[in-house]
């Protein structure tokens, strides 16, 4: 029989496995989502040489999957008095993680939509004010931009949801499960 130690770090790698599936789900790689998981079951931040060494990976690697992680607001560096290594946290609460990850891939996908339709917006009302359409062309070009301005409502309106999920409006509809 496997000693208790070797049983408990099975477990543990097999949380922060499910941990990187989960942050797989919102198109951030396993390679976050495990050093996610490490950090979250450490509780305490760490430096990139802990966690390079976690990871089996080397430090300028570790330090861009860092880089990665405070971008998506997954992760921050800390300071801790005498300590003059760059600490790394994460945020322990679930919640606030999948708001994290939320926002952050809608923010992505919003950003890259909007410049590509406000470019097609343009064209389209250069060709309209170049004047040689018929009647059929006309119907086409109207077509068109009521689909852009749909598209454009449609991302407004995701942009509302992304600032109701990050102003915390969503727990008063949806409330936080509790440990009682």
């Amino acid at each position: 029989m496997e000693n208790l130690p070797n049983q408990i770090e099975k477990l543990e790698n097999q949380v922060v496995e499910k941990i990187a599936d989960n942050v797989y789900t919102f198109g951030v790689s396993k390679t976050v989502g495990r050093v996610f998981g490490i950090i979250s079951l450490n509780r305490d931040p760490m430096t990139l040489e802990q966690l390079s060494e976690a990871m089996g990976m080397s430090k300028m690697r570790m330090s861009q999957v860092v880089r990665e992680m405070i971008e998506l607001n997954l992760a921050e560096k800390v300071f801790i008095k005498g300590v003059r290594k760059d600490l790394i946290k994460v945020e322990n609460d679930y919640y606030q993680t999948f708001i994290a990850l939320f926002t952050a891939n809608w923010r992505k996908t919003i950003s890259k939509s909007r410049l590509h339709e406000h470019s097609l917006y343009q064209k389209l009302i250069d060709l309209r004010e170049e004047g040689a359409l018929n009647e059929e062309l006309e119907a086409q070009l109207d077509n068109l931009l009521k689909e852009i301005k749909g598209s454009l409502d449609y991302l407004n309106w995701i942009s509302r949801l992304i600032e109701f999920f990050e102003s915390g409006e969503i727990f008063k509809h949806v409330p936080k499960v509790e440990d009682k």
